[in-house]
C-alpha cells in the first residue's frame, strides 16, 4: 500500500510511533511511505525507520519546494508542510494511482486495507468529519460552502491520484489561499473543504479518524450507549491526536493517550514488525 506523510523535524518521534502501530496491526502488509518535506537532513530521515522492519516498510523522501506558498497562512501548530497534501498529485510518482495520507500524530489500531481499497466513485477523496452540526453550519458560512456537505478533517485522507491529475487545478488552490487567507482558521483543511466539498466521500469518524473531542461528544450525546476503550481497541482503525492535546506532552486530557504509549514503548524493541 502507498502512504503519504508530510512532516517537519518536530514530528519525527510521533511519526515513528505511528509507523510502529501500523506495522503491528497490519502484520501481513507491506507499505511504501512517501514522505514530503521541505528541509529535513539525511540523518533525520534515516532515523524515522530505525528499528522498524525494512522488509515491510520502505521510505521514499520527497523534498518539496514551497516557493509558491510564500504568504500562505502558517503558525507554529500549522507549518507550511501541511499544504503539501493538497499538491500530492503534482509531486508523487506518476505510476501511483491512489495513496492514503496519514497525519503523523495518530496511531493505527486496525486493518488499513479496507479503507485503502474503498470505491471512490466520482469522488477524489475520502475523509471523516469531526464537527458538530452547529460548527458545520458556521464553517459553511465562513468558507461559503453550500449547505449539506460535511466539513472533514484532513488528517486521514484517501486520495485518487489519477482523478486529481486529470481534474485538479493547482492555480485554483493558490488563488484561493491568496484571496481567502483572512478567513482561514485551519488552513489546508479549509482549502480542502472549500474547493472539494463535493468530491469527498464521507467516512465514519469513530472508525477512521477518532479524536478525543469526538469521542467525548459521542459519549455525552449517547450516554446509554457510550463507547469505552475496549470498543475503540476492537473497532477503531485510526486514533487521531489532533489539536493541541498531544499524548507526548505534559497535561494530556482524555483517555486515548494509552494507545500512543503502547506503541511508543514498543519502539524500545530492536525491530518492530
Amino acid at each position: 500500500m502507498n502512504l503519504l506523510v508530510t512532516i517537519d523535524a518536530n514530528y519525527i518521534h510521533p511519526l515513528r510511533v505511528m509507523l510502529c502501530s501500523l506495522l503491528c496491526n497490519n502484520p501481513e502488509e507491506h507499505f511504501s511511505v512517501y514522505l514530503a518535506h521541505r528541509a529535513m537532513t539525511d540523518s533525520q530521515l534515516s532515523s524515522i525507520t530505525a528499528g522498524l522492519d525494512p522488509n515491510r516498510l520502505a521510505l521514499y523522501p520527497i523534498q518539496v519546494s514551497d516557493e509558491e506558498l510564500i504568504g500562505a497562512p502558517v503558525e507554529k501548530r500549522y507549518p507550511r508542510e501541511m499544504y503539501y497534501r493538497l499538491f500530492a498529485a503534482r509531486y508523487l510518482p506518476e505510476h501511483l494511482d491512489r495513496i492514503l495520507y496519514l497525519d503523523p500524530d495518530l496511531v493505527v489500531l486496525g486493518q488499513v486495507r479496507p479503507l485503502y481499497e474503498i470505491e471512490l466513485g466520482n469522488c477524489w477523496f475520502a475523509a471523516a468529519s469531526h464537527v458538530h452540526r452547529v460548527v458545520q453550519r458556521l464553517n459553511e458560512l465562513r468558507l461559503e460552502i453550500p449547505s449539506g456537505g460535511a466539513y472533514v478533517n484532513s488528517g486521514v485522507l484517501l486520495m485518487d491520484l489519477t482523478a486529481l491529475r486529470d481534474g485538479q487545478h493547482i492555480e485554483q488552490i493558490l488563488d484561493y489561499i491568496r484571496e481567502n487567507h483572512y478567513r482561514m482558521i485551519l488552513p489546508d483543511q479549509d482549502v480542502l473543504n472549500a474547493l472539494y466539498h463535493d468530491r469527498i466521500l464521507p467516512l465514519n469518524p469513530l472508525i477512521y479518524n477518532l479524536s478525543e473531542g469526538y469521542l467525548l461528544r459521542q459519549n455525552l450525546d449517547h450516554r446509554s450507549d457510550s463507547i469505552d476503550l475496549d470498543w475503540v481497541q476492537k473497532n477503531a482503525v485510526f486514533v487521531h491526536y489532533c489539536g493541541r492535546n498531544k499524548p507526548w506532552k505534559e497535561g494530556y486530557v482524555g483517555v486515548l493517550d494509552r494507545f500512543y504509549h503502547i506503541y511508543a514503548d514498543q519502539l524500545d524493541a530492536d525491530t518492530v514488525g
